[in-house]
């Protein structure tokens, strides 16, 4: 079985050491390097072409000759200058766009890329890694200070779940889930709302005259990566007795509902806050209090039970930041989403599952292309996006390069997430190795009852019963490919060896971290 614990020894340390950190240059900066810049036309004196008798015929000839010559060459690069767009372009090398960049700034920009050099960007990629700059947990509190407000510094004992008491002072009758962002855009999770609603006061903690409800924070994060079966997963771990009450699999509060992102490319929306996103893990905490107030017959089991969630952009996607604060001159995000995890939950349990890179993008690009897609489509896609990139570490570093914004934005396949070490070293950098569990996608399906409990004895939950044991194996698969994407058949040969050998240095780094060969994924 190749699921791992994170063995980061002195060789992960080793390469974890030199990345640069050289500003990120995006690619919206489209001006022509190898135009002069000072071609003006100066109007020749009169007085000039009346001295002119004074020379020589074959002076005269000679001299007309040049003068017709220059303006042939300007004209040249006036014509230039109309094909290729205006010559002072204006700069945009910053890692923070105003607005997603447009397919025709797209297009322009793949006009600009040089053709793939897989030699030359393979050495690029393995330039060596040196651990991010870990911010001081008072400027990560500093940026939140109403998530810290509410989190407190610690949990109640005896409980296993990251749960504390806030007092509550809503009358009764009312409803306090009404303005729950997360209940307007769900269906789902209004039905919840309202059998919760129904007996709210029932799991309220009375003491001193004052009334308090139990709050909880997600037990395990299961952070990515997307098409890598963290769906299947998520749902299979509901069917045990002390993981079941958890309501929704993938808020994305932590990457972008709490910045007030929903999808980048609709805007600003508005901020999520943290009082709504503690709503979704309601349902654990009225059954851990019925387990505290010994209201339930299997009390004991009760105060074990844990929560979580399956937000798949946990672990790449810090986006928010460029967008909220593009007036600073940061090269890359200085906070990640594990610096505020880790912050409010130290103690956290990290869940990653992983796939080869190569069919994890093709999975991808089929999942959310919905028109005229082909393997062909998928292969030119993958060829401007493997461009884009090398343009850029041809220049800056492959850290700045793999959170680049506009670079995400510009590639037409999500390439930077198969390289799964740069944001695994960055999980590393807050979290320690005994906390991260990182599973493969072809282990987990080929024996899925051996994976699986790989899952639950890392968090420490007790054993299945037969009966449940049998529901899991035998529940169908989740978020499988659509039968019109299965006709469209494999990616091309070509392709697949563009990706392999792209891929090929990340996965490297990856097996040594990991010490587990499985994950350069060879036989794949």
């Amino acid at each position: 079985m190749t699921c791992s614990l994170i063995s980061l020894n002195s060789y992960g340390l080793h390469i974890a050491e030199n990345y640069a950190k050289r500003p990120v240059r995006t690619f919206l900066d489209f001006r022509d390097t190898n135009v002069a810049k000072n071609l003006d036309i100066k109007h020749v004196p009169m007085l000039f072409f009346k001295n002119l008798q004074r020379i020589s015929k074959i002076k005269v000839v000679s001299f007309l000759l040049g003068l017709t010559l220059t303006f042939f060459i300007m004209a040249s690069y006036v014509l230039m200058w109309d094909k290729k767009g205006p010559l002072f372009t204006p700069s945009t090398y910053q890692l923070r766009p105003a607005a997603i960049p447009t397919s025709t700034t797209a297009t322009r920009a793949s006009s600009k890329k040089p053709p793939i050099n897989v030699k030359v960007l393979v050495k690029l990629i393995k330039q060596e890694y040196t651990p991010r700059k870990v911010p001081d947990e008072k400027d990560v509190i500093a940026t939140d200070s109403q998530l810290f407000s509410v989190i407190p510094r610690h949990f109640l004992p005896g409980i296993k779940s990251p749960c504390w008491y806030e007092e509550f002072s809503s009358k009764p009758g009312n409803d306090l889930y009404r303005r729950n962002l997360f209940k307007l855009r769900s269906k789902s999770f209004k039905t919840v709302c309202d059998r919760l609603r129904a007996n709210f006061h029932q799991h309220l903690y009375h003491k001193d005259g004052k009334d308090f409800r139990l709050r909880c924070l997600p037990y395990f994060y299961i952070i990515g990566q997307p098409k890598c079966g963290t769906t299947d997963l998520f749902h299979r771990m509901l069917l045990h007795p002390e993981v079941k009450f958890n309501i929704m699999k993938e808020p994305h509060w932590w990457t972008r509902k709490r910045f007030g992102y929903i999808r980048f490319k609709d805007g600003f929306q508005e901020s999520f806050p943290v009082e709504d996103y503690l709503d979704l893990f309601d349902l654990a905490a009225h059954n851990i209090q019925e387990g505290i107030t010994g209201n339930s017959s299997g009390h004991h089991r009760a105060l074990q039970l844990i929560t979580g969630e399956a937000s798949a952009s946990t672990m790449w996607d810090n986006q928010a930041w460029s967008y909220l604060h593009a007036d600073k001159e940061e090269t890359e995000p200085p906070f990640l989403a594990q610096d505020f995890i880790h912050a409010v939950q130290p103690d956290a349990k990290i869940i990653i599952m992983l796939r080869d890179p190569v069919e994890r993008l093709y999975s991808d690009y089929l999942y959310f292309k919905t028109a005229n897609k082909s393997a062909e489509d998928f292969h030119q896609k993958v060829i401007e996006s493997v461009q884009l990139f090398q343009s850029c570490v041809s220049e800056w570093s492959l850290r700045s390069c793999t959170y680049n914004t506009s670079l995400f934005n510009n590639m037409p396949v999500r390439l930077n997430l198969g390289m799964y070490i740069v944001f695994l070293l960055d999980w590393l950098s807050v979290f320690s190795k005994e906390q991260i569990l990182v599973l493969r996608l072809e282990d987990y399906a080929a024996n899925l009852k051996e994976t699986i409990q790989k899952v639950f004895d890392f968090l420490s939950v007790g054993p299945l019963s037969q009966q449940v044991e049998a529901a899991l194996t035998k529940q169908p698969m989740s978020n499988t490919r659509r039968e019109e994407d299965r006709s469209l058949g494999p990616m091309l040969p070509a392709t697949r060896n563009i990706l392999r050998k792209f891929h090929q240095p990340f996965n490297r780094k990856l097996a040594s971290l990991l010490d587990n060969k499985a994950f350069l994924w060879n036989n794949s």
